[in-house]
């Protein structure tokens, strides 16, 4: 079931890449397997999925730590190099866990809390791989940095050197039809394109749910986040 509705999902990404005149080879699908055991995880693996977003840091080692020893165990499996995100909010009691166990943190929003993951990353490790929250419609109880502070944010980003700054992440209210959800992405794609233009290079704009999915890649997204339409409701 969960191969099946993972095949439908990169369908539909392929379809909103092509009628957004994309190679879908230029949108990547992040796996949301929050609340879902290891055997999800394990059954996405077996439909070709690598990449997977956790929102809760404490439930997302214990599913790394999980994976890890399924993979060690001397059985027949797909080879399965794993991805894994932290989407959720980063609490300063919470980075260590997040520096010494993910492959990336979708949510960075404060200087406090980018420090002291690059404190705590292991040397052994490759740099932690981040994309800066961005508030983009400015909603009160929404996460993320402003676009005015985001400048100051990214400068001070890229000076730590076990972070490695790949891009943006949004998260904006739900709009009232598809072209509205377009502009509400287009904001995004601005202010990426803008950080770009002096030479940055960053490559991940990481934007769409399974609701907006196609308005954001209509918009330039590179990287959705999909979880029910994967694994089923929560």
């Amino acid at each position: 079931m969960i191969m099946h509705k993972l095949q439908l999902v990169n369908d539909q990404i392929t379809t909103a890449c092509i009628a957004a005149g994309r190679s879908p080879l230029q949108v990547r699908l992040l796996a949301v397997s929050k609340k879902f055991g290891a055997d999800a995880v394990i059954a996405a693996i077996a439909g070709g999925q690598r990449a997977f977003g956790e929102n809760y840091i404490a439930e997302g080692v214990e599913k790394i730590l999980a994976l890890q020893a399924w993979q060690a165990a001397p059985s027949e499996k797909p080879d399965a190099p794993l991805e894994w995100h932290c989407i959720g909010p980063v609490q300063s009691n919470k980075t260590r866990l997040v520096a010494e166990h993910f492959d990336w943190v979708q949510t960075l929003d404060r200087l406090k809390i980018a420090q002291r993951l690059d404190e705590q990353r292991p040397s052994g490790l490759a740099p932690l791989q981040v994309c800066i929250q961005v508030n983009i419609d400015g909603g009160a109880t929404k996460a993320g940095v402003s676009p005015q502070d985001l400048p100051a944010l990214v400068d001070a980003v890229r000076r730590l050197p076990r972070l490695n700054l790949r891009g943006l992440m949004t998260i904006p209210e739900p709009a009232t039809d598809f072209a509205a959800a377009c502009a509400l992405h287009a904001r995004a794609r601005v202010l990426f394109d803008a950080l770009n233009a002096p030479g940055l290079a960053l490559d991940t704009l990481s934007m769409g749910m399974s609701a907006d999915l196609d308005a954001a890649i209509r918009a330039g997204s590179t990287m959705v986040r999909v979880g029910s339409a994967i694994f089923g409701q929560r």
